[in-house]
């Protein structure tokens, strides 16, 4: 199958976006499908305002539409609701192609961290979006559900995994000797929609260890001088760093999964986070994820899951970690691609 996959979120962001669309197109591409990823390294952008790291790629139609004929797609992909998103859907309205979606990233609450106005402006935005896709991909029921809420009910799963050749509990860790314990671990992009604030203020015991960057780093870098900031970390240096930790604290309340939870979890670490999307999902109510044991926990008082993770059980969190599966996510996802049925006289 030729499988066209649009995406405004690409390299060198860092992000479990980037990650599972890298990972997915690999596991396609192992299976024999030609996967051509149309993202803003390939386009002529702009520099997000405020966040340097993104880039945009405004008024990209043309060329978009122009690469996306020449390369004749039997199936399409839409991963964002960006310019280059919003350029794919519109063509494929104008040539009634048929394609899916996916929903990443809470937008409305995101946009309406950064605007300060209500989030309930930006939702006929994504709805409108997601309304003409053959079905909208979201990683839980929970996500589903509330997206169903906001009108969009075309839902299909698509879950995502962990590579268990890198992150697993036994290996190298990042040498943390010297710092007092236990160490709590935040990992993951250094921004105001991550919550990051709640964690670095919270009055527990041990270090406070961030492995990311972003544009928050260099004001929470000056506001809190006793947490470590250790940059972006990738492959190995990653699960040195999962492994050396005793939890890893999640307080982000606009993600829809967190990747990295599932990653801490194959390398053996717990999980502490907030009762929303994500980690009720990973961890559950009662802190098992499905098991018999703790694996972590959640709770509205952030201190308290923290207190709560550190009493988990390291060898309970390595085995629900590995039961999540890239392959089936790669099944999943073919499942769920429809033709696109483009006229060939329109191509």
């Amino acid at each position: 199958m030729r499988i066209a996959i649009v995406s405004d979120a690409w390299t060198p962001q860092v992000n479990g976006v980037v990650r599972t669309l890298q990972t997915t197109i690999g596991r396609l591409q192992q299976r024999g499908h030609v996967v051509e990823a149309f993202t803003p390294d390939g386009f002529a952008t702009r520099a997000c305002p405020g966040y340097p790291e993104i880039r945009l790629a405004l008024g990209c139609g043309t060329e978009l539409g122009n690469r996306l004929a020449a390369f004749r797609p039997d199936a399409i992909h839409i991963a964002t609701e960006g310019p280059l998103g919003w350029a794919a859907r519109g063509w494929c309205k104008a040539r009634g192609a048929r394609f899916t979606t996916s929903f990443h990233t809470n937008f409305a609450d995101y946009l309406a961290m950064r605007t300060h106005l209500p989030a309930g402006l930006f939702w006929p935005f994504l709805r409108r979006f997601h309304a003409r896709a053959s079905g909208v991909m979201t990683a839980t029921a929970r996500v589903a559900e509330s997206l169903g809420r906001h009108g969009i009910d075309h839902t299909r799963r698509w879950s995502r995994g962990v590579d268990l050749s890198l992150f697993k509990p036994d290996g190298g860790q990042l040498d943390l000797a010297t710092l007092p314990r236990p160490i709590l671990l935040h990992v993951g992009r250094i921004a105001i929609e991550k919550n990051i604030e709640a964690f670095l203020a919270l009055d527990v015991p041990g270090t406070k260890l961030l492995v990311g960057d972003g544009p928050a780093r260099a004001d929470l870098e000056r506001r809190y001088p006793l947490a470590r900031f250790v940059g972006v970390k990738q492959g190995a240096g990653l699960a040195a760093a999962y492994r050396a930790a005793d939890v890893l604290v999640f307080p982000s309340r606009t993600d829809t999964f967190g990747l990295v939870m599932i990653e801490a979890l194959a390398c053996g670490t717990p999980v502490a986070g907030y009762p929303v999307p994500g980690p009720l999902d990973v961890i559950g109510t009662d802190g098992t994820g499905g098991g018999t044991d703790r694996i972590g926990a959640i709770d509205d008082d952030l201190a308290r899951a923290v207190a709560l993770a550190l009493t988990a059980d390291r060898d309970a969190c390595a085995r629900i970690g590995s039961g999540y599966c890239w392959s089936r996510c790669t099944d999943q996802f073919v499942g769920n691609l429809v033709d696109a049925r483009i006229p060939a006289a329109v191509q």
